[in-house]
């Protein structure tokens, strides 16, 4: 006699689309038939609750959710804590939501029916371990770089159109001594007066530009540090520093294990070349996808090793010799950087879980 499956054993896949204030869950069956959807909010009363409704229904095989960078990264921290496997969904795209309609249950079923098709298999990034950390202290970072560089240019523009006498003695100095100087000001009280107030304003971003200056170096010691205890063998790559390591490691997540393969790694980094051949013409093209700043680390090693690497110099005389571009040899050899890359990145330990081997993949 054949025995059915009842309601509690079957296997049942979650979607959750994801909110800054709330997240809309639903659950399908193992065919894709709907079986209820509800609202929770977004704060961990709401993870457990959410949780908690989706064991009712059975047991739950995998829970698709969107966002798990953003609105939905909480979320999937408390999931993958109880046990609970978690998907990486993308969001729909436009042309879909157009054909189907938006709503936060439809963007809920469709992420759990993007699970049960495998269209959706990407393992979301942990984000609990250095990795994490070296990102909060790189946003910051790249934040100060920002601001450093648009009170460069205010200063500079304030110099041009500022009093003749000050433009004369500042304008043909180097920007560290246009800082130093700026810096150095004593402008009068007599604020209404354009060149006392020009003086004012060059003052304030000036030591606006050191204190930045101040916070980037000391954002760099301390990413140094932790990129340097997370990944030495990272770093001893030619050409590659603590810049392009964080940033490399930032990609890959404190779970580089979730990369499968190197072609994957190059992927992600938008450093896989796209088949551009038709008839006789066998070529390949720049590939614009993936990580753009995964992809301009691996930019900033190939131009440091086209420069001091005798291996990478020889490789490009050659490469040139035979017809090759300067920017063709640059994708080729981005697409070798990742290689090896990703050979030192499946070896890192950065959760304390045992990795994989370079052989694993052989």
């Amino acid at each position: 006699m054949t025995s059915m499956t009842t309601p509690t054993t079957r296997v049942m896949i979650g979607g959750v689309d994801t909110h800054g204030q709330t997240h809309h869950a639903a659950v399908i069956d193992e065919i894709g038939r709907q079986l209820g959807d509800r609202e929770f909010p977004a704060s961990p009363a709401g993870y457990r609750a959410l949780a908690a409704w989706l064991g009712q229904h059975g047991i739950l095989g995998m829970i698709g959710v969107e966002g798990t960078g953003s609105y939905g990264a909480g979320l999937a921290r408390h999931l993958r804590s109880v046990g609970l496997t978690v998907v990486e969904v993308d969001r729909p795209d436009r042309k879909s939501r157009r054909a189907h309609g938006k709503s936060d249950p439809l963007d809920a079923y469709a992420a759990a029916k993007a699970v049960l098709s495998r269209s959706a298999a990407g393992v979301p990034k942990l984000r609990d371990g250095r990795v994490e950390a070296i990102r909060a202290l790189r946003v910051a970072r790249s934040s100060a770089v920002k601001a450093r560089s648009q009170a460069t240019n205010q200063i500079k523009a304030l110099i041009i159109s500022g009093p003749s006498e000050l433009r004369e003695q500042l304008r043909h100095l180097p920007t560290t001594k246009i800082i130093a100087s700026c810096a150095r000001l004593r402008p009068g009280r007599q604020l209404g007066d354009p060149a006392q107030a020009t003086k004012t304003a060059l003052r304030r971003l000036a030591r606006r530009h050191q204190q930045l200056s101040e916070e980037i170096s000391d954002a760099d010691r301390e990413i140094a540090q932790l990129v340097g205890e997370a990944a030495p063998d990272l770093l001893a790559l030619p050409g590659v520093g603590p810049e392009v390591a964080g940033q490399v490691l930032t990609s890959a997540g404190d779970n580089p294990d979730r990369i499968t393969s190197e072609a994957a790694f190059a992927h992600l980094c938008g450093a896989a070349p796209v088949p551009a051949s038709s008839g006789r013409v066998h070529r390949h093209r720049l590939n614009r996808g993936g990580d753009r700043q995964a992809n301009n680390a691996l930019y900033i090693v190939v131009i440091n090793r086209l420069r001091y690497d005798p291996r990478s110099r020889a490789y490009a005389e050659r490469r040139t010799q035979e017809g090759l571009s300067k920017p063709e040899i640059i994708r080729c050899l981005k697409r070798y950087v990742a290689r090896e890359i990703y050979n030192v990145l499946i070896t890192l330990n950065l959760t304390g879980n045992p990795v994989r081997s370079a052989l694993d993949n052989a």
